[in-house]
């Protein structure tokens, strides 16, 4: 075999190694996009069960946001600089940077005795700073009868994108409402039956059990 025909040969693997090593750096960077990848808005929860006098009538919803977020929509839209959020300034949050939220079921997925209940839309969006930190309040229609044996609810907030994430408050994250018909159990909890982020993630939820007192 000759000088050049090696020489040749050589210059080719190396070729082909430097393309192996390229196509594996990219790999690396894509697997790694995905894992360090976070998300940008946090929201803390709290939740009111609300019960009417035939059942469960649906869920009062407080989201507390981050204070980088907090910061950003309310320079946006407290047009009087005040820290204080007017009904003009509340409509028009409703309009920018909540209303979309329905093309995502304002975040909220429900089932009901484990068949799926779509949340198309919500009532009495409120909006209000305290200590510095936006503060959205909402409630999610829901109406189930209440029978003589147990309803089953699970509702779970999250950002299927994961681009927001969703806790549930340490102090009181769950409150009754109008309940005393009902035996009612509560628990909040990871739900191990939904995972988002690449499967890495369990979105928090409640779950609620409730029946007509016997």
């Amino acid at each position: 075999m000759g000088a050049s025909t090696r020489t040749k040969r050589m210059a080719s693997r190396k070729r082909s190694l430097t393309i192996l090593v390229m196509i594996l750096f990219s790999l690396f960077g894509l697997l790694c996009d995905k894992a360090l990848s976070h998300p940008h808005v946090f929201i803390v929860q709290r939740i009111e069960i609300v019960f009417d006098d035939k059942g469960l009538a649906g869920f009062g919803v407080a989201w507390t946001f981050d204070e980088m977020f907090s910061s950003m929509i309310v320079g946006d839209y407290d047009k009087n600089q005040n820290r204080s959020l007017e009904p003009d300034e509340i409509k028009a949050i409703k309009k920018g940077a909540f209303s979309y939220l329905s093309n995502y079921h304002y975040f909220t997925f429900v089932k009901i005795d484990g068949q799926p209940f779509e949340v198309k839309f919500v009532t009495d969006f409120w909006a209000e700073v305290k200590e510095n930190k936006l503060i959205y309040r909402f409630f999610v229609p829901c109406h189930v009868a209440a029978r003589s044996s147990h309803r089953h609810i699970v509702a779970a907030n999250y950002d299927p994108s994961y681009y927001t994430a969703i806790f549930y408050a340490e102090d009181r994250p769950a409150a009754l409402k109008n309940a005393g018909a009902f035996d009612v159990g509560t628990a909040i909890r990871q739900d191990a039956s939904t995972s988002i982020y690449y499967g890495m993630v369990n979105p928090w939820a409640l779950f609620l059990d409730f029946r007509k007192k016997q």
